[in-house]
């Protein structure tokens, strides 16, 4: 152990030499040995620094694209965390890591049919096992959404921070990884199709194709967990990491939903107008819609919808194609006592009121009108703190769905 180098300016240049090493053709194996006896354990912190000092030395990035696996294996089980910072929950790297144990968890289940398939499968089980590793694959492909979480708000700060090498070739392994992902889906698709599987065909198939989709995202997971993400700690601020938390939900999610909003204690957020004038953006906790689709969301809602606001004003109503009450723009700004017969407003008081106390939630009516099945339900709307922020009426025609039998599993347009 006394031929250990801990000084790490050499073991930067080590590292260094090493790689190139293995550009050079040097066999895997020889290297790790090497990197084992004089290194030991190799900091984190280096290996994104050496593939970035690499590249700016003119090593091709797409040289380093190539045998960036290559690395990770000579790598592996020698990269020391010890240093890494820890995150709570909803900070996004502690999002990215929970989607990879989604991501881990799929893989290992999917690893699994395909043994079973190449394996042990009869003949007659065949179609059924290869829909369901097509399920299981379409499952996977969700892994696009944390690449592009990593590529349109990670990568940029990190390139911020004077990190451009890495990155970049990391999104080209994201490359490959979809374009084999879409290889396996287009190929599994045909096998289905086919009324006899050739198991020659099949396996083939597996092989070159399905499990170089799991050895991409695998791969991936691993040079996040032990590179990238300790990393990214070190660099970015607490306001950086924000920023990426407010944007996240405009890409979305992969096989995880976090539950809680992380944000940092010492964080004085500016507010902002939640419409993007310049091009008609609206942000929302769970998505981004133009002004064109939110309204053509309302208004393509098989149900009748009107908001009545916190003071009993009417402010908004949906305008279907197939209304089940008479809606004009005239009740706009009109107090909704006034939209009821005398005979009914004591009902709408009493909702209200109920409403605004916080005694009731909910008020459910059930009507025939002209022969058809009517559903009405007010909701009260409340804020995050429980406020009242005014009244949902939704109404729905219920008639044919009242008459529905059995199931339906086959398409079938009305």
């Amino acid at each position: 152990m006394s031929e250990l180098i801990t000084d790490m300016h050499k073991k930067r240049e080590l590292l260094k030499e090493m790689i190139l090493r293995l550009h050079s053709g040097e066999a895997v194996d020889v290297v790790r040995t090497k990197l084992a006896k004089l290194l030991g354990e190799v900091p984190y912190g280096i290996v994104v620094g050496v593939e970035q000092e690499l590249i700016q030395e003119g090593l091709p990035a797409e040289e380093v694209l190539q045998l960036c696996d290559i690395h990770g294996q000579a790598l592996k089980g020698m990269i020391s965390l010890k240093d890494a910072k820890s995150t709570p929950e909803g900070h996004p790297v502690h999002t990215f890591k929970m989607e990879n144990r989604m991501l881990s968890n799929l893989i290992s289940r999917t690893r699994n049919v395909i043994d079973y398939l190449a394996n042990r499968a009869k003949d007659d089980e065949l179609h059924e096992i290869i829909r369901e590793l097509r399920l299981l694959l379409n499952s996977l492909s969700d892994v696009d959404k944390h690449y592009r979480r990593k590529e349109n708000l990670l990568f940029p700060y990190l390139e911020k921070h004077g990190i451009t090498g890495p990155p970049k070739v990391m999104w080209g392994k994201h490359d490959e990884a979809r374009a084999y992902m879409k290889e396996a889906i287009s190929k599994i698709i045909q096998l289905e199709e086919q009324e006899k599987i050739d198991r020659n065909e099949l396996k083939n198939f597996l092989e070159s194709s399905v499990v170089k989709t799991l050895d991409a995202i695998d791969e991936m997971i691993y040079k996040e967990e032990e590179i990238l993400f300790p990393t990214c700690l070190d660099v970015l601020s607490e306001e950086e990491w924000y920023s990426i938390v407010k944007q996240s939900p405009e890409i979305g999610f992969c096989l995880y939903d976090p539950k809680d909003e992380w944000k940092p204690s010492n964080i004085q957020e500016v507010e902002r107008e939640e419409i993007d004038y310049r091009n008609g953006r609206i942000t929302l906790p769970s998505g981004v819609l133009s002004v064109e689709e939110l309204i053509t969301l309302f208004n393509t809602l098989p149900v009748d919808i009107t908001f009545v606001d916190k003071d009993d004003y009417v402010r908004y109503f949906s305008q279907g194609r197939e209304r089940i009450f008479d809606r004009n723009r005239a009740i706009l700004g009109r107090k909704v006592q006034l939209c009821h017969p005398p005979s009914s407003v004591h009902i709408v008081e009493k909702i209200l009121s109920d409403f605004k106390s916080g005694k009731k939630d909910r008020a459910r009516f059930w009507l025939n009108v002209k022969g058809r099945f009517v559903y009405i339900e007010y909701i009260a709307m409340r804020d995050k703190s429980g406020e009242y922020l005014g009244t949902l009426e939704v109404t729905e025609d219920l008639t044919e769905k009242r008459s529905l039998e059995g199931e339906r599993r086959i398409l079938n347009y009305d």
